[in-house]
């Protein structure tokens, strides 16, 4: 009788457990990921083509990259004062979004202005200026001409020209 007792408590135990632990929540933005850095000062071009998994917004969220075979290449966390990078190698900590993408890319992009420019509007931490089909914003050009087929594009012209081309997935 003990064990009954212990059986269905355990029992008990695990589906408590399990209630309180909450799914991850589905991304809020899914779809393809091309990035493009010109060649500049004896510096070869540089590109980078993934999927990606956007959850959050500028002030706290997480970005996963993956291969074309779907396993994890990088992930990018955030919250205020602290911004994560995890790979294969391990966690590195950076004081923000930006100073990741420094260290990760070698130049400048706005990541925290990329998670709203995404979404089709510009980051309210910078001001912009509408401009046909998109808006400038910290010296990019957000062309959201084909957003409603998915598309994002932002390219900045200060050198090393930069590009990124974003293919989101609608939702089901």
């Amino acid at each position: 009788m003990i064990r009954l007792e212990l059986l269905a408590g355990a029992l008990a135990l695990a589906l408590l457990a399990a209630c309180a632990t909450t799914p991850r929540p589905a991304p809020e933005l899914t779809g393809r990921l091309a990035l493009r850095i010109e060649a500049h000062e004896g510096a070869p071009a540089r590109s980078l083509s993934t999927q990606f998994e956007l959850r959050g917004d500028a002030q706290a969220g997480s970005l996963q990259l993956t291969t074309p075979l779907g396993s994890t290449a990088a992930q990018a966390r955030w919250r205020p004062g602290l911004a994560e990078l995890i790979t294969s190698e391990g966690t590195r900590r950076f004081a923000d979004l930006d100073a990741l993408a420094e260290n990760l890319l070698g130049e400048s992009l706005p990541l925290a202005a990329l998670a709203e420019w995404l979404r089709g509007r510009p980051w309210p931490g910078a001001p912009s200026a509408a401009r046909d089909n998109g808006f400038e914003q910290l010296g990019w050009h957000i062309d959201l001409s084909r957003l409603a087929e998915g598309w994002v594009l932002a390219g900045r012209d200060r050198a090393p020209a930069l590009s990124v081309r974003a293919r989101l997935e609608k939702p089901e």
